[in-house]
């Protein structure tokens, strides 16, 4: 079941250790964790993506350099679930290779146990997340 990256496989893996209560746990101490926007997006949002299958406003911007993927996302503090799953993305896609990151399986989402405890709404606006991210690195690899 892994053929994931180790950073996602573990990240995977701990949810899945958990009971409901203490996943929602990690998935807001994931959404503080959320890395700030570099000044060069921070000043020109204009340049970020926005992820229409959210419910909250969730933008994001891919880099790749030197066949790297660089992962940069913005969700607000009061949607802690979106913030968290943006989060989890963000760090667990950046540094990858982009063979590694595009070979990430679309259902990713679903496969952290959390299904029962957040809305379908909720999901598929982190399976959009990852889809628009990769559909990002595909382009931006091309050039």
């Amino acid at each position: 079941m892994s053929d994931l990256p180790e950073v996602l496989s573990q990240t995977r893996d701990d949810f899945l250790d958990l009971g409901d209560k203490d996943k929602i746990q990690l998935l807001i101490e994931f959404a503080e964790e959320l890395p700030e926007l570099p000044a060069r997006y921070a000043d020109h949002p204009e340049l970020l993506e926005k992820v229409e299958e959210c419910q909250s406003p969730v933008y994001i911007f891919v880099e790749v350099e030197d066949g790297k993927v660089a992962v940069f996302a913005t969700a607000p503090e009061q949607a802690p679930t979106t913030r968290g799953f943006a989060s989890i993305l963000a760090q667990g896609l950046s540094g990858l290779s982009v063979e590694e990151a595009l070979d990430i399986p679309d259902d990713f989402p679903s496969t952290l146990g959390l299904n029962s405890l957040i809305s379908p709404l909720r999901v598929r606006g982190m399976t959009g997340m990852l889809w628009r991210m990769k559909r990002q690195i595909r382009e931006k690899s091309q050039g």
